[in-house]
């Protein structure tokens, strides 16, 4: 059963088939490349969908895919007509972006950030009734570092000398080992670090990535685009999302098998879209399972922040690795971090950083080449990714206040968790592990089989069919799991936890009524 899911899932991905029920039966989207195969060739443009890069063709993004096309117009027939649907609002649950549900931004974090863009202020005695204290002398140090004193100007390529410096400092405090800060190279978000990986690594269709399964859609778009082939290892559902090394090896000894070459094995540490916590002790047998393979860990630890069980808690690969006496002799490991999750959710800021470790000076220059390339990421966002490695400390002007905002928004997540948790728990035929971390709640939904027919009909996956359904019923927002990767034969949707607490409420009702009438309508 493993081995038939893992061979559709890569088939999935290269081929843009979502293989969505068993051995025996599939669901699928039309491939880009068969439906534009039908196409007049005589089209008046010079570039056409025909002959574009066909990785792009292939290249699918669930999370910003057919089901937010149709909210969107949705949203847009209800702003011409506020009675056009029996709900009055679209409700986003499809994305991690926390401050367009009504998230607050980190008073301190704008606060530096007002003054670095605007450094004339620091110059005005008006400033000083209106920002805290910390918060100027943190933008008088951090704008003697950036060139020219403006936010406008481009950057050493790897970001900042001093934002390196502090990001590195903090990743030391954090881990209680040493980084160095040329290790650091600071990008638009976790994303174009990624991207900037796979560039690096895939070589050709024969070359492999091993990902999680459910995976975060970056890295099946990544690979696709880059030309390389996705390896899966499943997570197991029933132990709550774990990762078994006797999965990683049997999967790695069947991409082998195939002629594959796997270079990298990425893991999501909290989880995404699963929301689990790796324990430490999985952590080391992942890092020693790559050392011996001779794999590069490419850890994605965006959510390292948001961990909202009191049995867990986060602990970078970095650290595992160090104390495991592994150091960059020993293994690669490229760690991700973003300032667009966490308690800070600075989504639109586009700041980021990854840690480089254990590559030889002439590969560590072709990276420096491709950071090269694109010039810098953008100066507001390397602020940011300093702040949220240094924010104040006690004694600090800011610091009660900071610790009170971070703590009240830490506090509602883990709250809004459980409180979707065990309202989707209640529902007929769904379960949903505990979201011990990062920002969302991948339930298992069990449907009729009138209603896989009816999806059959519509040719939708059946889990799109249930989303779409639930869009156009309630004006709820979620992603079809087939958009993620799931064992075939099971179906499931991803829902943040980021929703104001006082709107959970109303979101649960609307759910539930709708999955009560979904399921009666269908019911076998």
């Amino acid at each position: 059963m493993r081995k038939s899911a893992a061979d559709r899932f890569r088939h999935l991905f290269n081929r843009s088939l979502v293989f969505v029920r068993n051995q025996n039966q599939q669901y699928h989207h039309p491939s880009p490349l068969r439906s534009l195969s039908s196409m007049a060739s005589d089209s008046p443009f010079p570039v056409t969908a025909q002959n574009i890069n066909p990785q792009v063709l292939k290249c699918q993004y669930a999370v910003r895919g057919e089901i937010v096309t149709l909210a969107q117009n949705l949203q847009k027939a209800l702003q011409a007509n506020p009675d056009a649907h029996s709900f009055d609002e679209i409700i986003y649950c499809n994305i991690g972006n926390p401050q367009s549900l009504g998230q607050q931004p980190i008073t301190f974090f704008r606060e530096v950030l007002a003054l670095c863009d605007y450094p004339a202020l620091l110059d005005k005695s008006e400033t000083q009734g209106l920002f805290s204290a910390d918060s100027i002398e943190r933008a008088w140090q951090l704008v003697d570092q950036i060139p020219g004193r403006a936010t406008g100007a481009y950057s050493h390529s790897q970001g900042i000398q001093g934002l390196r410096d502090t990001i590195a400092a903090g990743i030391e405090e954090r881990d209680g080992f040493p980084c160095n800060a040329n290790d650091i190279f600071l990008t638009d978000g976790a994303s174009p670090a990624v991207h900037m990986m796979m560039q690096l690594l895939i070589r050709s269709e024969k070359d492999g990535i091993l990902c999680p399964i459910p995976q975060y859609p970056l890295y099946s778009a990544s690979i696709t685009l880059h030309g390389g082939h996705l390896v899966p290892y499943y997570l197991d559902e029933a132990t709550g999302w774990g990762l078994e090394i006797s999965e990683l090896k049997k999967q790695l000894e069947d991409a082998k098998s195939k002629g594959i070459s796997v270079r990298a094995l990425a893991a999501i540490n909290p989880g995404n879209p699963t929301g689990q916590v790796l324990a430490e002790d999985n952590q080391r047998a992942i890092v020693e399972f790559c050392k011996q393979e001779g794999l590069v860990l490419l850890a994605d630890e965006v959510y390292q922040e948001n961990v909202y069980v009191p049995e867990k808690k986060f602990h970078s690969f970095k650290k595992v690795s160090r104390s495991m006496g592994y150091g960059d002799n020993d293994i690669c490991l490229v760690s991700f971090q973003s300032v667009s999750k966490g308690y800070h959710g600075e989504c639109g800021k586009r700041g980021g950083y990854m840690e480089v470790t254990g590559f030889s000076p002439d590969v560590r220059e072709q990276i420096y080449k491709v950071a090269s390339a694109n010039l810098c990421s953008n100066i507001t966002g390397q602020i940011l990714a300093s702040l949220i490695m240094s924010p104040p400390k006690v004694g600090d002007e800011s610091y009660e206040s900071f610790m009170a905002e971070r703590g009240a928004i830490l506090s509602s997540l883990t709250t809004r968790a459980k409180a979707l948790e065990e309202a989707l728990n209640k529902l007929e035929g769904v379960t949903c592990n505990k979201a011990e971390g990062a920002m969302y709640l991948f339930p298992r939904i069990r449907l009729p089989e009138k209603a896989i027919k009816a999806a059959e009909a519509e040719k939708s996956a059946p889990d799109a069919f249930y989303c779409k359904r639930l869009l156009n019923a309630t004006g709820i927002v979620v992603v079809p799991g087939f958009g993620f990767g799931q064992v075939p034969g099971t179906w499931h949707f991803r829902c943040t936890i980021l929703p104001q607490e006082d709107r959970i409420p109303a979101i649960v009702t609307r759910l539930t009524e709708f999955h009560q009438k979904f399921m009666d309508e269908f019911r076998d």
